[in-house]
Parts: structure tokens; sequence; C-alpha cells
């Protein structure tokens, strides 16, 4: 009998440790399991947020080369639709201007603040010129205001390298809207400094999953109607 007792008890207590040693292999095994799902879960979402980021920053570069390249062609508008007399600006043809919005809106590349916008500019112009707040304007020289004058606002220059040379870098850039400035990519380096050094401040918007721009440096308001 004392034989059947150190038995069973030898038997109650080896089941114990079976018991203790199987939950603790099982929250072993749980606790890897859940650090596996966390690790393979978190994995994809950053390298799809990086993704995205790539492809948003090519799609804004394509967008921007894309709009250089027309405003540079016989397709874009006058942006300063001019009436004169005797050589003098008097004012703005808002005829002209009217089609110039539409031409902007037909391309796909601007955003309704950047048409609005620029109507603006064109609209204070209009006023300060006909109240006489510029000095005389001789329509075959520079413009006695900032806007236009003397070089591109498109692109603040005078001169190009070949547009698809131009690179962007985000300044800050989330899903729907973005800050960016373009330069001229890698250049020569027999070419001069001011073209390496030059940058172009833009900003985008995104409507309906498309990227538009929705400013443009050389269409700075404040600036353009000094």
């Amino acid at each position: 009998m004392r034989y059947i007792r150190i038995l069973l008890l030898n038997l109650t207590f080896g089941l114990i440790l079976f018991g203790c040693n199987s939950d603790m292999k099982s929250n072993a095994s749980n606790k890897i399991d859940s650090n596996i799902k966390s690790n393979a879960s978190a994995k994809p979402k950053s390298e799809r947020i990086k993704s995205s980021n790539y492809k948003d920053k090519d799609e804004i570069q394509a967008l921007i080369r894309q709009m250089l390249i027309w405003a540079d062609s016989k397709s874009a508008i006058d942006v300063l639709p001019v009436l004169s007399k005797d050589s003098i600006c008097v004012g703005f043809d808002f005829n002209r201007q009217n089609l110039n919005l539409e031409k902007l809106r037909k391309t796909g590349f601007f955003a309704d603040e950047f048409i609005d916008n620029y109507n603006s500019i064109a609209h204070t112009l209009d006023t300060k010129i006909k109240n006489k707040e510029f000095e005389k304007w001789n329509i075959y020289e520079l413009p006695t205001f900032n806007f236009a004058n003397d070089v591109s606002p498109w692109c603040s220059c005078q001169d190009n390298m070949p547009w698809d040379n131009i690179e962007v870098e985000p300044i800050k850039l989330s899903n729907d809207k973005g800050e960016l400035k373009w330069n001229w990519g890698k250049l020569d380096s027999r070419v001069d400094s001011s073209w390496k050094d030059f940058s172009y401040t833009f900003r985008v918007v995104k409507v309906d999953d498309k990227w538009k721009i929705s400013y443009l440096q050389g269409f700075d308001y404040k600036e353009s109607i000094k």
C-alpha cells in the first residue's frame, strides 16, 4: 500500500510538472507568433508608405516637367494680355484673359486656386495701371511692375537647360498636398555655379486622385503686384 501511495504521488507530481511546462511552451509560442505577426504587418505598412512617397514624387516631377514644356511652347498663354494706346499699356484685355483661363483649365496641370490667383494678379494690375499707380509702360520695353518682368514667371529664368533635366525635392509632402522645389538636376562640372544653385518653389494638391499645381513662385500674388 505504501508503495502504491508513493507511486500515485509521483504520478500526480509528474502530471503537474507536465502541465506547467506545456503552459510555459504555449505562452512562449503565442508570444513568438504575436511578434512575428506584428513585424509582418508593420513591415509592409512601412514599405507602402515609402513606396507611396516615391510614387508621388515621380508623378509630381513628371507634372512639373510637362507643365514647363507646355509653358515654353506656342500653346502657352500670353500672361500679360495688354491693351495699348500709342504703344503705352492702358490696361488688360479681359476677353483674351478669359481665353487664357480656359486654356489653363484644359491643360489639366493646374488646380483652381492657381488659376484664380493668376486671374487676381491680372485684375489687380489692370486696376493699378488705370489708377496710374505705376509709371507708364511702353509695351516694347519691360513692365513697370514685378510680374513677368525680365524673366518668365513659369521658371523665373531667361534661359533654360532641357526641361527633362529637372528634378524635384519635397519640402513637405502629404497624401493630398505638398510644397516642393525644383532644380536643374545633375549638371556638368563645367556649368556655371548659378545654374547649380538655382531652385524654384511650388505647391501641389491632389484633385480626383491626380496631382495639380496650386502655386508657382513666379506667380506669387504679393510679389507680382508690386
